[in-house]
């Protein structure tokens, strides 16, 4: 499709490391899609590392842990089970939503500091990272977008990172990021 003008460029979602040196090689890949936030740091491990190393762009989903991270969900949150997927995903039950609630206060911590929103910190963490990284937060309000927008005017620092380091090393995230079924999808 490439070669025919259909597509102009390549990526791949939810890919693992082997995945994408073995697509590399076939057609140069321009972007890997896979979940990650401060809640989901799975990539860091082996896919953010071969991206760099291949000069691929890393597009985060779900930047704000699914809505968690903007700190209005709480454990009394239901969710339509018919429409929306976190009512399925471990780390939405009440019990895990509870016990996930330090993180978000210690991004709340981090926003009021700086006078910024906790999606704002969120995102500008991501964006801190690595400048390979561009992140795709989903939204359904023009608020919402106003807000993402101006998370690329905060300045995390590197004590800022630090700081967050600190912080995330002392809370343990509860839950799997998805339920077996679509758990097992995403890593074959």
């Amino acid at each position: 499709m490439i070669k025919e003008g259909k597509v102009k460029y390549f990526g791949l979602s939810e890919a693992g490391s082997a995945t994408i040196k073995k697509a590399h090689v076939i057609q140069s890949v321009t972007a890997v899609q896979n979940q990650y936030s401060i809640w989901t740091r799975e990539p860091e491990a082996e896919v953010l590392p071969i991206c760099k190393e291949l000069g691929i762009g890393f597009v985060p989903w779900g930047p704000l842990g699914t809505g968690f991270l903007a700190g209005n969900i709480t454990a009394d949150t239901k969710f339509d089970s018919a429409t929306d997927l976190r009512a399925v995903f471990p780390r939405f039950t009440p019990d895990a939503i509870k016990a996930n609630m330090p993180l978000v206060e210690m991004l709340n911590g981090i926003a009021s500091k700086k006078g910024t929103s906790t999606v704002q910190i969120a995102l500008a963490w991501l964006l801190a990272k690595e400048p390979f990284i561009v992140p795709i937060p989903g939204m359904d309000k023009l608020i919402y977008l106003d807000d993402n927008i101006k998370s690329t005017q905060v300045d995390i620092s590197e004590n800022d990172l630090k700081e967050i380091e600190d912080g995330l090393s002392k809370i343990q995230i509860h839950g799997a990021r998805l339920n077996e079924e679509l758990l097992s999808i995403s890593e074959e």
